[in-house]
């Protein structure tokens, strides 16, 4: 199939690259026409702008943008909203807010444009190990795009299978779904990130707890000098915290028990707000995931060792660059 790619960041470039080593055909821009030239060495086809990149598809077209979710994405899908014909898809990739996604698809709908959105997850990592999707529209179009998916996805890979799942529908163990309408994917992984906040903020207080057990505050036959990138390590072996965000944090261990190159001040990109948001409107208690929050907000004021862990989590699997504000 073919594919339309918008924006070649940490992730748009290795999208369009898995798409290609299974044979399908990408259409590419980006402002940074050095990402594009340098995708069209590698058997894309690279576009000058939004026009270019249209005229040079085959119709139905399919386009994905990944861009940073507010205005960039925005502004795209409204200029592509004018190029494309009737029966075309835009795709929207990044974190949007998922109510976003509700009013373009009926806007879009007007005009006989189809949307999907796919709320994605693998990070600087998917293009080996592929990318996880949850994707919201119609199930028509779905089904349209699912050769896309198909290859974009982990695949069975290694992977137990659920003791007593019974599904006619394997996709999702393969790595995507079809969640609902539009806006639900974005849904889906908004609340999957607000998750991995307080997943991330766990490990980040316990490796905090380890670290300063050494303090001088205490008493000298209860301090123990301990290796925390030796912890890390025997965790992933059978232990029920093993996990891909303790690879990542063993990782940057291995390399530096004192994470000097990370500076503490932890962003935050939207997802874990909208988050809390949801569980006010629909009354859920989330004291662990608006906790997770409000730590990172506190770690722009006076950030600990435990913040250190969470930057070195977001570069593992992000290739976020944090700096001090």
């Amino acid at each position: 199939m073919q594919l339309g790619i918008i924006g070649l960041g940490r992730m748009g470039g290795n999208i369009a690259r898995r798409l290609m080593r299974a044979g399908h055909q990408t259409v590419v821009f980006d402002r940074n026409q050095d990402s594009v030239h340098g995708l069209a060495g590698e058997g894309a086809i690279g576009a000058a702008d939004l026009a270019d990149l249209v005229s040079k598809m085959d119709t139905p077209r399919a386009v994905w943008v990944m861009l940073p979710a507010g205005a960039p994405t925005e502004a795209t899908i409204a200029q592509l909203g004018d190029l494309l014909e009737p029966g075309d898809v835009i795709i929207d990739g990044g974190n949007t807010f998922y109510k976003d996604d509700i009013r373009r698809a009926r806007e879009l709908a007007a005009r006989q444009l189809h949307y999907v959105d796919v709320g994605t997850s693998g990070g600087v990592w998917g293009l080996d190990r592929g990318y996880c999707m949850m994707i919201g529209g119609e199930p028509d179009i779905f089904e349209r795009l699912d050769p896309l998916f198909d290859c974009l996805a982990p695949g069975m890979g290694d992977i137990p299978r659920t003791r007593d799942r019974n599904s006619s529908d394997d996709r999702a163990e393969r790595g995507y779904i079809h969640a609902g309408p539009a806006g639900s994917g974005h849904f889906v992984k908004m609340i999957h990130n607000g998750i991995e906040y307080g997943m991330m903020q766990a490990f980040a207080e316990g490796f905090d707890i380890l670290k300063t057990k050494s303090s001088s505050e205490l008493p000298e036959d209860q301090r123990f000098d301990l290796n925390l990138a030796d912890i890390a390590e025997v965790w992933r072996r059978g232990s029920v915290v093993s996990s891909w965000l303790l690879d990542l944090t063993a990782d940057a261990l291995a390399s530096d028990q004192q994470l000097s190159q990370y500076s503490g001040v932890v962003s935050d990109s939207g997802e874990g707000r909208w988050t809390i948001d949801a569980a006010v409107e629909q009354a859920v208690p989330v004291p662990v995931l608006s906790s997770a929050l409000f730590a990172r907000f506190r770690s722009r004021q006076d950030a600990t060792y435990g913040d250190k862990i969470l930057s070195a989590m977001r570069f593992g699997f992000g290739g976020h660059v944090e700096v001090p504000k």
